[in-house]
């Protein structure tokens, strides 16, 4: 009787332990796991931060910008000594967004000069996250998380003009924006 008790008890320990061992791994995990590692940077942003002028803004663009909380950013810098690493890095992330729950957008770019996609968690109306995948051959990597609640991507679009406009390059942002030039 005490053997078929411990045998139950360490088979549930055993499926337990397993479980939580077979995590996927999130595009989270991935930030938290690299953001002090060698040969990445980051950067988390409120969006306040970015200077933009609320009453310059449309009824439409003022709305976007109430539904963004922040700006979450990890790059990969590419240097002669990283570049097997950095095609390993790519390929996580990679890995990660090819997960069902991230719904694509939009893609661009070419093999030259690199390409970018941009995927969202949620749908309409009611979307919590865009994510900006870009790689620049020259450069590295960098992903873009865009958090929020409630957000839709028509009006963040239109939200796009007015970042392009805005004072970014003597922001904390600056240095991301040069890695896309």
């Amino acid at each position: 009787m005490n053997t078929s008790i411990k045998t139950i008890i360490m088979m549930f320990v055993l499926v337990v332990t397993l479980q939580s061992c077979n995590q996927d791994l999130t595009l989270q995990t991935y930030y938290v796991d690299n953001e002090l590692a060698p040969g990445f940077t980051s950067l988390d942003v409120p969006i306040s931060m970015l200077k933009i002028d609320e009453e310059s803004l449309t009824k439409e663009q003022l709305e976007a910008y109430e539904s963004i909380e922040k700006l979450s950013v990890i790059a990969f810098v590419l240097d002669e000594n990283n570049k097997e690493q950095m095609e390993i890095e790519y390929g996580k992330v990679k890995t990660i967004l090819k997960d069902p729950k991230y719904e694509e957008l939009m893609r661009g770019g070419n093999s030259t000069d690199g390409k970018f996609v941009i995927k969202c968690i949620g749908e309409g109306d009611n979307v919590d996250e865009f994510i900006l995948f870009g790689n620049s051959n020259d450069t590295g990597f960098a992903v873009i998380r865009v958090l929020g609640d409630d957000m839709n991507f028509t009006k963040i679009a239109q939200l796009a003009k007015v970042l392009q406009d805005s004072d970014i390059d003597n922001s904390q942002l600056g240095k991301f924006s040069e890695f896309f030039k």
